[in-house]
């Protein structure tokens, strides 16, 4: 999987080089021509060109940042805001069309991302860490998918420069110093695959599969959120507490998900625990797969589940059983899932049980996801989107017949959703103290402490492993 993911980002980001030889056909004499004139004013600014007649152009067109500022310094973000991604099959004899999310909007990823922009104005109205420098960021959605996480890290390796030379000498490190995400296990997986030998540090809020702790593979990954392995073996104890012996389970079929139930099963077994069944399923497999996970479910002795398994997962599966609701069942819900109010809604979820990371408080981010207003998320076609599906009204001059515009009178202090929810603030605190952790990084490489008085030089150009 991790080498047809790269496979893809090969396809997605790599240039097009086009060799301006001898071979060269019509037109070629005014090719020469510009190719000299821009030779002699690069080498004019400075800049070498060699001998080499090699011009490489950006294939496709770039992804666009669903948030973005400019600053002294640049973090990348990147979070599964759509839980989805636009399939098309491929005839191979046009160009595919440019990857893109598709389905409503996940408040809570949104949560995420805006609460990493909140946390970097933070930083940069203090004077205390980083004074006199502003950080900028560029946070992506990933549309919790591997192929769109993987353009992304390109992106965010290389810049954006649409045409350059392979003659020329570097002239800039990578675009950004460091990564704060992905959500998920696998999409992080992906991503450190490009970025990881960039020396790029990746920081992630929500990716707690065991096997990125291998820092033989991963050196440049860290994270915020302790490792599933700490999980699996509270989780066999946790069964084995409450004398449950005979149990079931259920898992993503993913990095998270497997890595997870393995590790969990490894440590049942020593519990003395036996398992009736096993079974994983993804949320893109066709539903008949979890149709038949569901009457597992349906039929099965085991009156205890285990779910290792995601959101998108855990869904889809709690959906398909409510159409034909099972015998009681006891839940006993991994991390990902077990807290989310949007699942605890199906009645035969009442009392699931299991580990959550511990809730915090943020001083001043409620107020902060609270400042829109139409005006304002009118510049933001994401922001925009969650605003027409909150309010179930249209932005802009038109509406459809069975649509209503919206006329500001919308008031998001009163909405009920996942986004203004501050009450839980448990992986919202992970990606906080992410970007807080870059930051102090950055400031341990560009500042320095004289005289009782800390003094930063915004123009030092540090390597994206300096911040590691």
């Amino acid at each position: 999987m991790e080498i047809s993911a790269l496979c893809i980002g090969l396809i997605l980001s790599l240039g097009l080089c086009e060799l301006n030889s001898a071979l060269a056909l019509n037109g070629c004499e005014d090719d020469v021509k510009q190719r000299a004139g821009l030779t002699e004013d690069r080498t004019r600014a400075g800049v070498s060109t060699q001998t080499s007649s090699v011009k490489c152009k950006l294939q496709g067109t770039t992804r666009l940042p669903v948030f973005s500022t400019d600053g002294d310094y640049i973090i990348g973000g990147v979070f599964s805001i759509h839980y989805n991604m636009h399939t098309v099959k491929h005839n191979y004899t046009t160009i595919p069309e440019p990857l893109r999310c598709t389905g409503s909007i996940n408040t809570r990823e949104l949560r995420f991302s805006r609460a990493m922009i909140f946390a970097i104005e933070e930083i940069n109205n203090s004077t205390e860490l980083l004074p006199g420098i502003k950080l900028g960021y560029q946070i992506y959605d990933s549309c919790a998918s591997v192929p769109v996480a993987v353009h992304v890290a390109f992106q965010l390796s290389n810049g954006l420069d649409p045409v350059f030379y392979t003659g020329d000498n570097c002239s800039q490190s990578g675009m950004v110093k460091a990564v704060v995400g992905e959500s998920g296990s696998t999409p992080t997986i992906s991503m450190l695959r490009i970025i990881g030998p960039f020396n790029i540090p990746q920081v992630s809020h929500f990716a707690t599969c065991a096997c990125l702790s291998d820092k033989q593979q991963y050196p440049s990954f860290f994270r915020t959120i302790p490792s599933d392995q700490f999980q699996a073996d509270a989780l066999a104890k946790l069964v084995k507490h409450f004398g449950w012996t005979w149990i079931g389970a259920v898992r993503s079929d993913s990095d998270y998900g497997n890595n997870g139930m393995a590790s969990f099963l490894d440590a049942a077994h020593r519990e003395g625990i036996c398992v009736e069944y096993s079974e994983s399923f993804y949320r893109t497999h066709p539903r008949s797969r979890i149709q038949r996970v569901a009457d597992v479910i349906r039929r099965s002795t085991a009156m205890v589940v285990v779910a290792f398994v995601a959101f998108g997962e855990a869904r889809l599966l709690l959906e398909e059983l409510s159409l034909e609701p099972s015998p009681p069942r006891q839940w006993i819900g991994s991390e990902a899932w077990v807290t989310d109010p949007k699942l605890l809604r199906f009645s035969f979820c009442a009392g699931a049980i299991g580990f959550a990371i511990e809730r915090s408080v943020i001083p001043g981010l409620r107020d902060f996801l609270l400042d829109l207003s139409p005006s304002k998320v009118a510049a933001s076609p994401v922001l925009t989107e969650f605003w027409e599906d909150a309010f179930n009204c249209r932005l802009g001059k038109s509406a459809a017949k069975d649509e209503r515009l919206c006329d500001g009178t919308e008031d998001i202090k009163t909405l009920q959703s996942p986004y203004t929810d501050t009450s839980q603030l448990r992986i919202t605190n992970m990606v906080y103290k992410a970007v807080y952790a870059i930051a102090h990084a950055i400031h341990k490489a560009v500042c320095q402490k004289t005289n009782s008085t800390k003094q930063c030089d915004k123009f030092t150009r540090i390597e994206s492993k300096e911040v590691s």
